[in-house]
């Protein structure tokens, strides 16, 4: 497991995607405190219309949110970066407590301080209810596997 702050900018191409996989794989873990390791203790979010600052509100946010979004798989990829900026897209599925399921798109702009920290999320995010049938992810809950192509091979 990556540690939060094992991958500092200034940015390469090798260490943004690196950094990228670490995101997904701790969301993925659905474990808020965890998640919440990864940002810097006055962090500020924008998540759709919600602004969140520092990690408890970050942590309240996440255990909220996967209460609700239950089997939750997430997949991210690297769109761009420079010194110590990350831009990413991103989906996800989960299905509510009556089992309707839905896919959310997205795109996520990161900033970090200098211990590799996040010290600003920006996240853009746009919901669409779908049929079990048409669900994309299917490994087990947790990690996504190494061998999984993610967002490489997906169209919506």
């Amino acid at each position: 497991m990556t540690s939060p702050t094992d991958i500092r900018p200034p940015f390469t191409r090798e260490t943004a995607i690196r950094k990228v996989r670490a995101a997904e794989d701790a969301w993925n873990s659905r474990d808020p405190q965890r998640v919440a390791l990864a940002y810097s203790v006055d962090s500020e979010w924008r998540n759709r219309d919600v602004f969140l600052q520092g990690h408890s509100q970050i942590e309240t946010f996440l255990f909220d949110k996967w209460e609700r979004e239950l089997d939750y798989r997430l997949t991210k990829q690297l769109w761009a970066f420079s010194e110590n900026r990350i831009a990413v897209r991103f989906q996800y599925e989960h299905r509510n407590a009556d089992g309707r399921w839905f896919r959310a798109y997205g795109n996520e702009n990161w900033e970090f301080d200098a211990d590799g920290l996040m010290r600003r999320r920006e996240a853009s995010i746009n919901d669409d209810s779908i049929d079990e049938a048409e669900r994309k992810f299917h490994w087990p809950l947790g990690k996504r596997p190494e061998d999984d192509a993610g967002l490489k091979e997906l169209v919506k």
